[in-house]
């Protein structure tokens, strides 16, 4: 085990520094927050565009399920595309204000975790009687646009990542639809071949979304380019697998045991919808939804800082602390004379002559 717990700095650089976690959120809120306005505007703008006669009017009133649907299908009849088409230039956009943000956000964040973390290395190998040195690569500025533009292109790289999941998933449903047919329907066989399709892209998609994400810590730190970011991701998960896989595996249980505590949380004013007014059902819903949504933001925090210690902690801070090795026992001095020692004795020929 190294003498510095990269795990334990990870979440202490989160609670010493609040100010970080709240960039985070600031960030990622803001885009969160834009998405959602742009949608619910967008929806309403696109249903005062729905021409709705005297008869759909009728229909809408009449409290009859048939009706209903036979009016929202009349209304909703040729503007479809219409929709789709606006949904997805509205998500296009709404992606590049992401990247754009989440390379601005996270230069600011990552500067600020390094600064903290070489400090606290520093202090610590001191403690332990270890001087640390300085050998990391100096900084680069967050301004530079050689860093921003980086990380632009490994965001856009994430986007695209997760595009070429969706249309995955939707080619292995419709590879695996074909194992069923309207003359012989197999959903049980079709569900078999789907699901570990499913996986394997789900699986694909977490490693390299990961491997990117780390790189985003290396463009920022060293300057590197996304080729050369990426590849020092790879080499670091190569080189400190245990450490990494520490870091990630507890910054992951503790946000499963946040999702578990908040889905029980929101479950409560659900169960009691009908004993209390709806907008206070609503209102803690979404209470206890955006507090959860902040505590997922701070573990993340919490995993970039305790990566960036792996990265940062020199080699003789990996070295474990080897117990003091005591002294060997000394040797008895013997203070009474040993009376069969031939050389004391006073017999003649005792010892042999050469």
């Amino acid at each position: 085990m190294p003498r510095i717990s990269p795990t334990a700095e990870g979440f202490r650089t989160a609670f010493r520094n609040p100010s970080i976690a709240l960039a985070e959120i600031t960030w990622r809120w803001a885009v969160g927050v834009t998405a959602t306005l742009v949608i619910v505007f967008g929806f309403f703008e696109y249903l005062d565009t729905l021409p709705v006669n005297y008869g759909e009017l009728l229909f809408l009133k009449s409290g009859q399920p048939i009706l209903i649907s036979q009016a929202i299908t009349h209304i909703l009849r040729g503007s479809l595309v219409r929709a789709v088409l606006s949904l997805m230039v509205a998500v296009l956009l709404l992606l590049l204000v992401w990247v754009i943000a989440a390379s601005v956000g996270r230069v600011t964040t990552l500067r600020a975790m390094l600064d903290f973390i070489r400090r606290q290395l520093a202090v610590k190998g001191a403690a332990l009687g270890i001087p640390v040195k300085d050998e990391a690569e100096p900084v680069t500025d967050p301004s530079a646009w050689g860093t921003v533009a980086t990380l632009v292109r490994l965001n856009f790289l994430q986007v695209s990542l997760a595009l070429a999941t969706i249309i995955a998933i939707l080619g292995a449903s419709i590879l695996a639809g074909f194992a069923s047919s309207s003359k012989d329907p197999q959903p049980g066989l079709v569900f078999l071949l789907f699901f570990p399709l499913a996986l394997l892209v789900g699986v694909a998609w977490y490693l390299l979304n990961w491997v990117l994400s780390l790189a985003a810590v290396f463009a920022v730190r060293n300057g590197e380019g996304p080729v050369g970011a990426i590849s020092a991701a790879v080499s670091l998960s190569r080189e400190r697998p245990g450490a990494v896989a520490a870091v990630s595996t507890w910054t992951g249980l503790a946000h499963l045991v946040a999702f578990v505590g908040a889905t029980t949380v929101v479950s409560i004013p659900m169960g009691l919808a009908g004993l209390l007014p709806w907008r206070l059902v609503v209102l803690a819903i979404l209470g206890v939804t955006l507090g959860y949504f902040a505590v997922a933001d701070w573990l993340y925090t919490a995993r970039l800082a305790g990566y960036l210690t792996i990265i940062e902690m020199p080699e003789n801070l990996w070295r474990p602390a080897m117990p003091p090795v005591p002294p060997p026992p000394a040797m008895p001095v013997q203070t009474s004379i040993d009376r069969n020692e031939l050389i004391l004795s006073d017999v003649p020929g005792l010892i042999a002559e050469t």
